[in-house]
């Protein structure tokens, strides 16, 4: 991935940093986008202490005028970017009879509007250079269904359906676009489940363990290299067996 750039969201911290990280070590200079600049430079001090090359961009998904600021300033200053990762998300759970339509709207607002708008930022360079790669995150959820989770879940089944449409879109140009599905990921958010939910959870689970941030950013390695080159428009999930 030498002379590529790489474009990760909600890079600050769990499995975009890791996605930024990867990228990184595989040669790609790394613009790393969220809106917690701390722990964007937290990830960027990690990409450089590797030897990488990395830039630090607060981004507002939830914001149409600030993705097109930050996306024509970063190509300002690169010329380009090569690589594509839709990471940044959000969750607002809740029983589907009694969610507001403001937690309905925020969560895809920002998981799918916000990957369709910043798509829409790299198109142009990509079809102009006639290669690209979009990894967009979704989630096996998105896939499964999960109760307590309809916005989520709503909001991660868009993105696999946005990945299909782009890649039929995109194809000619040599751009592939694809999506990584993770299954349960261990966060510092399910590392404060209690033992008996870890428990349910892992039971759900062929290989009997929670995934990491690192077996998704490998995906994403992947599919963003040369070697994915006839790759496109697929779901890659990354659950352990949990859902086939």
């Amino acid at each position: 991935m030498a002379n590529r750039t790489a474009f990760v969201t909600g890079s600050a911290r769990g499995i975009g940093r890791s996605c930024a990280l990867a990228l990184a070590g595989a040669g790609a200079r790394v613009a790393c986008a969220d809106l917690d600049v701390t722990g964007l430079e937290e990830t960027a001090k990690l990409i450089r202490e590797g030897g990488g090359e990395a830039y630090v961009i607060r981004i507002d998904i939830s914001s149409h005028e600030s993705i097109k600021e930050v996306f024509a300033k970063t190509a300002k200053e690169f010329g380009r970017i090569d690589i594509l990762v839709n990471n940044a998300g959000i969750t607002k759970d809740g029983l589907a009879m009694r969610m507001t339509k403001e937690n309905w709207d925020a969560v895809i607002g920002i998981n799918l509007t916000g990957s369709f708008l910043c798509a829409q930022q790299v198109m142009p360079g990509m079809l102009k250079e006639r290669w690209g790669r979009i990894i967009n995150i979704a989630s096996v959820v998105g896939q499964s269904g999960n109760p307590g989770q309809a916005n989520y879940v709503s909001s991660k089944a868009g993105v696999i359906g946005l990945t299909k449409g782009l890649a039929q879109e995109l194809g000619s140009r040599t751009i592939t676009v694809n999506a990584v599905a993770p299954g349960f990921i261990e966060t510092a958010m399910t590392a404060a489940l209690p033992e008996e939910v870890r428990k349910a959870m892992l039971s759900r689970i062929p290989l009997q363990r929670m995934g990491t941030p690192e077996d998704i950013a490998a995906a994403v390695r992947f599919l963003a290299s040369d070697d994915a080159a006839y790759i496109s428009g697929q779901v890659l999930g990354v659950n352990g067996g949990m859902y086939m």
